[in-house]
This record gives C-alpha cells, structure tokens and sequence, in this order.
C-alpha cells in the first residue's frame, strides 16, 4: 500500500470515529476499505481505542506510517470507559465539519459512506442514519455543530447512548434523513454487548422514556 496523503490537503471535512476494543483483526481492513471507499474526499480516522490488551494500538500504529499521522488518529484511553465516552472523547479530536461515527467489526460497510456524504454536501443541520427505524444503530453522520448539541445533552455512556442521541436530536428540532445500508455479524472478535450492557440499556430506556 501507498502512502495517504490527505486528498486535496487542508483541512478535513469529515471527521470518521472509529471507537475499538480488542479489533486488533478487524481495524487495519476497516481503514483500508475507508480510504478505498472515499478516494477523493478529505477526511481523518480517529480511532478512540480503551486500552485493548489485544494489540489494536500496535495495528494502528502501524497504519499510521503507511496512511500517515494526520490522516489515522490515534486517540486511546486507559481502559473501557464506554461507547458515549468514546464518541465524546473522539469529538474533542475531531476537525472536519462533520462527523462520522462507526463500528470498528465491519458491520458497517465503509462502501456505504459515499452516500452519507452525497446527502451531506446538500442537508444543512442534517445528521444521517439511522432515522425513527432504527434507533440503536451506530452507524451515522452528524454536522460536527449538531453533534456538539447533542451530545452535551446525553447523560448515558453505554449501548443506549445511540438512541439517547437519536431521541435528543429529535426533540431538539434537528432535521433527520435515513440511509438504507446492510447490516453484517462482526467478520472477527466476539460481541462487547454481554448481560450488564443489557441491563444497562433497559435502564437507559425506562430513564428516556420518563425523562423526554
């Protein structure tokens, strides 16, 4: 593999959040299908990773000296802390006008990105995927100032932070387009979503329901 340099060089418009835990098999394919997928576009991967014991942060390194630093971002935390915290913490990196957020396992194709971003050069104040159909989902885009509403408002951390986002977004008047994509079982790995991110989420909702 080549080299990436930014496309067309300056600043990135899209911001792609990668949030990992153990993808050590999964985040070098995930980061070369992205920049397969979007060969023109500016844009920078942050991977936010929690520590894996895996090696995930050896792989990224590793890309970054094949892609270059400024376009793979390596942002890691000390431990797993949590999906909203991971998002929260990649936003605070991010310098495109609008975000990307998605899984790291391949259930989201990169393929589908092209169609995020031809919806957003023409939506204003527009987030994309996934709309009252899906609200758990993790696979969207955001403007970057829409995000930023958004996400200071959330109060969750765990798997019902996709729907929180979802719910606040709606209820603060913001304009919500859906892309229809197909979702995949993870290629490597095991699921994070074990009995507590369960009982969590219930949690999570019973307080969306009572409080929104």
């Amino acid at each position: 593999m080549e080299k990436g340099g930014e496309a067309g060089g300056g600043r990135p418009e899209y911001s792609i959040i990668v949030p990992t835990y153990n993808e050590r098999l999964n985040v070098a394919l995930i980061v070369y299908l992205i920049f397969k997928h979007l060969p023109e576009a500016k844009f920078e991967i942050i991977i936010v990773d929690d520590g894996s014991p895996d090696g995930t942060q050896d792989i990224v390194k590793q890309l970054q000296q094949v892609y270059g630093e400024d376009r793979v971002l390596l942002r890691a935390r000390p431990r797993k802390l949590g999906l909203g915290t991971a998002y929260m913490h990649g936003l605070k990196h991010a310098s495109g006008e609008f975000v990307v957020i998605m899984d790291a396992d391949l259930s989201h194709h990169p393929k589908y990105l092209p169609s995020f971003i031809r919806g957003a050069n023409v939506l204003a104040q527009t987030l994309l995927r996934p709309g009252a159909s899906d609200l758990t989902g993790s696979f969207r885009l955001y403007k970057l100032s829409v995000l930023e509403d958004v996400i200071s408002s959330c109060v969750s951390k765990g798997y019902v932070f996709q729907m929180e986002m979802i719910v606040r977004a709606t209820r603060k008047g913001y304009h919500i387009e859906e892309v229809p994509i197909t979702f995949v079982d993870r290629v490597f790995g095991i699921s994070k979503l074990g009995g507590s991110e369960i009982v969590g989420y219930l949690k999570g909702l019973v307080y969306l329901l009572l409080t929104t």
